[in-house]
């Protein structure tokens, strides 16, 4: 039986958008320990990252405790907001979302994963926000795995999904998801809604780069010649 094709997804920027949710938590942190905190940009531009690098790049002249405070932190906060009265309006799907994933979960060629930087709490609580977890094979999280752009959490899907790398796709906002997947042998695709440019993108090796959600169904039947 020839193997489907897996489609493999990043989270946050990619099927959420929950750059409110980061950036307030990301403010927390920092104001607990009274330290100044990062600009919206520099936050935004390690989302995808796993917290322990990203903190590593947003204080890279703190200690190591302090980046762990940091950490733990952001965890709290990011935790205290998802539970407030706001927390589901913090972190929605981008539009279209719901729709391709109900079209491709649909179709018998393909199969769905997730592989985000997020933690499996953090996961956990998006799959059950958003009603998600009938839609995803594998789920890779970043407490399993090293920071992307590592490749382990897209070799864990393809092993997971028995798929090889040649039938699979990375769908990701930032060229952490490109490198992540090139690393890995899979294709990529980059979402222009997302935490990195376009330009950054596609100078990462991302092809195509999609403009809307909708338009992922006719990219993948492109890449792999489905048509």
């Amino acid at each position: 039986m020839t193997a489907p094709y897996l489609i493999i997804f990043d989270v946050d920027g990619t099927l959420i958008d929950s750059q409110a949710h980061i950036v307030a938590s990301m403010e927390a942190a920092f104001s607990g320990l009274d330290l100044p905190a990062p600009s919206r940009a520099q936050t935004l531009s390690i989302v995808g990252l796993s917290l322990p690098v990203a903190m590593l790049r947003l204080a890279p002249d703190h200690s190591a405790e302090m980046r762990a405070d940091l950490v733990e932190g952001y965890k709290a906060a990011f935790q205290s907001l998802r539970l407030s009265a706001d927390g589901a309006a913090l972190s929605p799907l981008f539009e279209g979302a719901m729709s391709v994933l109900e079209t491709l979960q649909a179709d018998p060629r393909f199969v769905l994963a997730i592989a985000t930087g997020k933690s499996r709490r953090g996961m956990e609580h998006i799959l059950d926000q958003h009603g998600l977890r009938p839609y995803f094979a594998s789920v890779q999280v970043a407490d399993d795995h090293p920071s992307k752009p590592h490749p382990a959490m897209v070799k864990a899907c393809l092993f997971e999904c028995d798929v090889p790398a040649a039938r699979a796709v990375v769908i990701g906002d930032t060229t952490y998801d490109v490198e992540m997947a090139k690393a890995a042998g899979a294709q990529a695709i980059g979402v222009s809604w997302g935490y990195h440019s376009v330009e950054d993108l596609r100078q990462s090796g991302a092809d195509p780069i999609l403009r809307r959600f909708g338009e992922l169904p006719a990219a993948l039947e492109r890449i792999w010649s489905l048509t």
